[in-house]
C-alpha cells in the first residue's frame, strides 16, 4: 500500500508517543478528518499523539480559527484546508474531493477523542464493517464532558434512532467514527435538500453524523460500536447550540422515517 500521508514533523512529537502500540497491517486507505476552530490548545496536545502509520492522510480542517491553529498545523507538516462557507457539513463537503481514503475518520482534537482509540477503530471497520463507532455509552466507557442536558439529549437522541431506525446504536450521535468514504455518496449525505429545511426552520448549521447513523440504520448496513472514553475537552470553548441542532436533527428522524427509502 502506498502511502498518502503528508508527514508532519516527527521531531516534534513527545517521547511517550513513540512507545504506543504499532497498528497492525490493514486492507483499507484510510484518511483521518479532524475539524478545528480555535483549538491550539488541543491541537498542540492532541496531534503530536497520533502517529503516521496508523492512517494514510491527515486532513485539517478549519472553520477560520484565529488563534493559531492554522499556522501550527502548517508548521507541523500538515495538510490544511480552510473551508469558505461556514458550517461542519459545509467543511466535509468541500474537504471530500481531497480525501484518498477509501475510509474517512472523523476526529476532534479538543481532548475530547482519545488517539490511540485510532488504532483499535480501523482495525475493527479493517474487519469488513461499514461504519464503527467510537461509543461514549458503550460499557465500561464514560463522558466526562457531558452535563445532564447533553447526557440526556444524547440518550434521547439515540434511542430514537433506535426506535425509529432499526438502530442498535448506543451513539448515535458522535462525532468520532470511521465510516466507507462511498457511503457518503450513497447515503445522499451530500444533498443539501435533507438539510435545508431544518437548517432554515430552527436557524443553525447541523452535520451529518446523525442522519448517517439513521441511514445506515435503514439500509442495514454492517455496523459496530466500540467504547472509548469521553475526556474533557482542552482549552477554546464548547460550540453546541443545544436547542436548534437538537429541533433539526430531531425534524431529520421523523422525516427520514416517513420520506427516506
Amino acid at each position: 500500500m502506498a502511502p498518502l500521508l503528508q508527514n508532519p514533523d516527527p521531531t516534534h512529537q513527545p517521547i511517550e508517543a513513540w512507545d504506543q502500540p504499532m497498528s497492525p497491517a490493514r486492507t483499507c486507505t484510510v484518511t483521518l478528518v479532524v475539524p478545528t476552530l480555535n483549538e491550539i490548545d488541543g491541537m498542540k496536545t492532541i496531534m503530536p499523539q497520533i502517529r503516521s502509520e496508523w492512517v494514510d492522510q491527515i486532513i485539517i480542517l478549519d472553520g477560520g480559527s484565529t488563534d493559531g491553529t492554522v499556522e501550527w498545523a502548517r508548521a507541523h507538516g500538515y495538510e490544511v484546508h480552510v473551508q469558505s462557507e461556514p458550517g461542519i457539513r459545509q467543511a466535509y463537503m468541500e474537504v471530500l474531493p481531497k480525501v484518498r481514503g477509501d475510509v474517512v475518520v472523523t476526529f476532534s482534537p479538543d481532548g475530547n477523542s482519545i488517539p490511540d482509540l485510532l488504532v483499535d477503530l480501523v482495525a475493527k471497520i479493517d474487519e469488513g464493517y461499514d461504519m464503527v463507532i467510537v461509543s461514549r455509552y458503550k460499557p465500561p466507557a464514560k463522558s466526562t464532558d457531558d452535563d445532564w442536558v447533553t447526557a440526556f439529549g444524547n440518550w434521547l437522541f439515540t434511542r430514537t434512532v433506535n426506535l425509529l431506525h432499526g438502530g442498535r446504536y448506543t451513539d448515535a450521535m458522535v462525532i468520532y467514527r470511521a465510516y466507507r468514504t462511498r457511503l457518503v455518496r450513497e447515503l445522499e449525505l451530500d444533498q443539501d435538500r435533507w438539510y435545508q429545511t431544518p437548517e432554515r426552520l430552527f436557524g443553525c448549521r447541523i452535520s451529518w453524523e446523525p442522519l448517517l447513523s439513521v441511514r445506515a440504520a435503514r439500509r442495514r448496513l454492517k455496523v459496530a460500536e466500540i467504547a472509548g472514553d469521553e475526556p474533557p475537552r482542552i482549552g477554546g470553548e464548547r460550540k453546541l447550540r443545544v436547542l436548534r441542532w437538537g429541533a433539526s436533527y430531531y425534524f431529520q428522524f421523523f422525516r427520514d422515517f416517513f420520506l427516506w427509502r
